[in-house]
């Protein structure tokens, strides 16, 4: 494994240009295939391109990404899998449950690091969550979680045993917290 990622991360450097897109649309194509490892592109992003422009990349393809995936499940499967399930009772159910999460708590658990995103974005979009809901808390709450990927790095073993990063993180949801409350009063979204 950090053999790949070493390679990887030599492959990105000295392509220039297509490195840079590479890496871009890793990160996007991880929010819609969940099988790719998004913290690996958030590393090598913060590694190549800095804390900053790195950290900037990776949000902003990672929220492209999850939007995508968002549009894919809402127009592509949405009717289908209505159509598909055998108790739909219950299914309607568990879909306007998360349907109606609030809006905080939406934005918390898209935080949370390890919270499987490809889930979050296929509940929303099978449920036809309202997009501005879905999008104001994707903008808020992966910041905290591409800060996260980036600076835990390679290794999430040393963010459970270092309690100084155990608190940041806990300081940017209690961040994260605030700024989807002040938003959600502005724009007064359910």
């Amino acid at each position: 494994m950090i053999e790949l990622f070493y390679s990887t991360v030599d492959f990105i450097e000295t392509s220039g240009y297509l490195g840079s897109l590479l890496a871009c649309l890793l990160i996007t194509v991880e929010s819609i295939v969940p099988i790719l490892p998004l913290i690996l592109f958030v590393t090598i992003n913060f590694l190549i391109y800095g804390k900053i422009l790195g950290f900037i990349l990776s949000w902003i393809f990672t929220v492209l990404g999850c939007c995508i995936s968002f549009y894919i499940f809402k127009y592509g499967f949405g009717d289908k899998f209505d159509n598909l399930t055998a108790n739909k009772e219950k299914i309607n159910k568990y879909k306007k449950s998360f349907k109606n999460i609030s809006f905080i708590n939406l934005t918390i658990l898209i935080a949370i690091p390890y919270t499987p995103a490809f889930i979050v974005n296929i509940a929303a979009g099978l449920t036809k969550m309202e997009f501005k809901k879905y999008f104001f808390a994707l903008l808020i709450g992966k910041i905290s979680l591409i800060y996260y990927m980036g600076y835990v790095g390679t290794s999430l073993i040393d963010s459970v045993h270092n309690p100084v990063i155990l608190f940041k993180i806990a300081f940017l949801l209690l961040f994260t917290y605030i700024i989807s409350t002040i938003i959600n009063k502005v724009l007064k979204i359910k």
